[in-house]
């Protein structure tokens, strides 16, 4: 008797995570805000993933993004400069190095505004994940490096939303510093530090730059209480330990109260 033939289009069954329905979580804003959100239309989560260039945001938000929609969740992505209104603009004022430390810092409040009001709430009240790629924190560091009033950044991005989660990628200057040339094989001018005239060897402006953003944001972790993770270790590492935090915020019951 003849063996049976498997159909042609026959695959082998995928292991699928069950979908998880997220559980629906207060949010708020850091300070006034934008004027008639309605707080229990924001249903989605806004996931947001920090650290200086080199140090795997991008590989780990892509990573994110595929596991999160292979799970059934739709996703948007947000980051610095992506704004439709201004973001050209910003990176041609940019390639200048031309400008005063208040302009630079209100371009790019008003780069975070324009995605706050037209991608981030919109895309929660669709009950969609948020990923954003960096956050006001890098914003505040980067101005509080360059001797910005805390209290005046602070009352700046007011408008900006808590997210649920919150990942630093905590990794050293020293290695920063090679992942970055071995990319690029040069050093980004505002990365370095140069307008802050900390050396006049990039090499160095880098590393004592990047010292200095490492320390604010460890400054402003214990303020915001955002998740410092050890970026030094392997990418499967590092979306392990994402993935898991991720998935105890999708699961967490806001309405549960914790014992004291």
């Amino acid at each position: 008797m003849p063996a049976k033939r498997k159909p042609r289009n026959a695959t082998k069954p995928v292991d699928l995570r069950p979908i998880v329905v997220p559980k629906p979580s207060p949010k708020k804003f850091y300070g006034q805000g934008i004027p008639g959100v309605e707080f229990e239309r924001l249903t989605g989560k806004l996931i947001v993933v920090e650290g200086a260039d080199g140090s795997g945001r991008s590989t780990q938000i892509a990573r994110l993004v595929q596991w999160l929609e292979t799970s059934g969740h739709a996703t948007v992505q947000v980051g610095l400069k992506r704004s439709t209104l201004v973001s050209e603009e910003l990176d041609r004022a940019k390639q200048g190095n031309i400008l005063s430390r208040i302009t630079l810092s209100l371009f790019y409040a008003t780069d975070f505004a324009d995605q706050v009001e037209n991608i981030i709430l919109p895309a929660l009240r669709a009950g969609v994940m948020v990923l954003a790629d960096r956050y006001i924190y890098t914003l505040m560091v980067r101005d509080m490096v360059r001797g910005m009033d805390e209290a005046w950044l602070k009352n700046l991005y007011g408008i900006a939303l808590i997210p649920d989660v919150v990942f630093y990628l905590n990794v050293s200057p020293e290695e920063l510093i090679q992942r970055n040339f071995a990319k690029d094989y040069s050093l980004d001018y505002w990365e370095s530090g140069m307008d802050l005239g900390l050396s006049r060897d990039w090499f160095d402006s880098f590393l004592k730059y990047q010292a200095l953003v490492e320390k604010q944001f460890k400054k402003l972790q214990s303020t915001y209480g955002f998740k410092i993770v050890d970026a030094d270790r392997s990418v499967e590492e590092i979306n392990a330990e994402l993935r898991s935090e991720i998935d105890a915020v999708l699961l967490s019951d806001p309405n549960e109260k914790t014992e004291t």
